[in-house]
């Protein structure tokens, strides 16, 4: 799955396992595609190598939530409701011209 921003085009992995949401991107240098938490409403940033921001997501995929350039050793909640939100993290600063109320369109190819 694919996302295109700021003139550029992001892998997305879907954290679909109990270790890929347990790790995320934790451990990661040089950070050049996105991790999509489906179903997730808050996140952390312990043991981060580099910044990185994240996209709160409703199920439209609807941008809910931003926050650019997120710090390491951060905790976020975007709301309580799980199961209607996804939290989508990518590169730092690789979401400039998201804005609150766009709905991210994936892309299979």
């Amino acid at each position: 799955m694919y996302l295109k921003t700021n003139n550029k085009t992001y892998e997305i992995i879907i954290a679909d396992t109990f270790y890929k949401r347990l790790t995320g991107l934790i451990g990661y240098k040089n950070i050049n595609f996105g991790m999509l938490f489906p179903k997730c409403n808050s996140i952390h940033t312990y043991f981060m190598k580099e910044n990185i921001d994240i996209i709160g997501l409703d199920t439209n995929n609807e941008v809910i939530y931003k926050y650019e350039n997120l710090n390491k050793n951060r905790v976020i909640k975007i709301n309580n409701d799980i199961k209607k939100t996804s939290i989508l993290e990518l590169p730092a600063n690789s979401s400039k011209k998201i804005r609150i109320g766009t709905i991210l369109i994936f892309e299979n190819n």
